[in-house]
């Protein structure tokens, strides 16, 4: 009898409850601002290329009265060839939707581009970015040639690899060989990828600043940190079309 009793006061006890622990996942900063970036990138038959640029020069105009271009470039090195790569802004996924159901009420748009140009496109891609919340958009002082440099990020994010690489970046904005114009982190596409998107006076300058960077110890230590997080990487050099904001 006794020793169902204390049976019984043992379960019939307050529990002590464990101790709660509350912690947010990200250690940095978290982006908070809804705009974002919509790489798009259209793979042309090799004989349209001319063609498929043309057209869009004459009609960007029809294109824009819906959204911000960013920047419009052809594939110069880097991967498959007669390719252009453009990106637009947007300030939310509300202001993207509007956009896309304007452009398919459209008809100047689509009589003038879209339909005539369809044959001519072999393959289209699209990847919606953020920029990173220490970097903003900058504009170059003059016309040259942009790099778009692609990193695929072990699986962790921003939280894992994110002051690491950081600290890679501006080690080479350190120098003062080239202009960061932006760096973007991708939401839709591939994930733990970011692209960071450079500016040169040309791709001879280019060559040359990253001779000089090879051989500076700041930018060595930095990357040796960074690349521990690193899977794989690739890069495109861009030539700016006539129209294109960043040139």
């Amino acid at each position: 009898m006794l020793a169902l009793r204390s049976r019984l006061t043992r379960a019939l006890a307050p529990r002590t409850l464990a101790p709660q622990v509350c912690s947010s996942f990200a250690t940095g900063p978290r982006q908070n601002d809804g705009t974002f970036y919509e790489f798009r990138t259209y793979f042309l038959k090799p004989s349209k290329m001319n063609e498929f640029l043309e057209n869009f020069t004459k009609n960007v105009h029809l294109r824009t009265a819906h959204s911000e271009l960013v920047g419009y470039w052809s594939v110069e090195f880097g991967g498959r060839m007669n390719k252009v790569f453009h990106i637009w802004k947007y300030d939310n996924f509300a202001h993207r939707t509007a956009v896309r159901k304007a452009l398919a009420k459209d008809k100047e748009w689509q009589e003038k581009f879209l339909i005539p140009n369809l044959a001519l496109i072999d393959k289209q891609e699209s990847e919606i970015t953020y920029l990173v919340p220490w970097c903003q958009l900058e504009k170059p002082p003059k016309e040259g040639v942009y790099e778009l440099a692609t990193f695929r990020m072990k699986p962790g994010g921003p939280a894992l690899w994110g002051d690491a690489f950081k600290r890679a970046i501006n080690a080479h904005v350190g120098l003062g060989y080239t202009k960061l114009v932006g760096v973007f982190h991708t939401e839709y596409g591939a994930l733990n990828r970011v692209h960071v998107l450079w500016w040169n006076e040309s791709a001879d300058s280019r060559a040359a600043g990253r001779h000089q960077s090879h051989e500076d110890p700041r930018v060595v230590a930095a990357v040796r940190e960074s690349v521990n997080y690193l899977e794989t990487q690739e890069n495109m050099l861009l030539i700016p079309a006539s129209f294109s904001p960043l040139k």
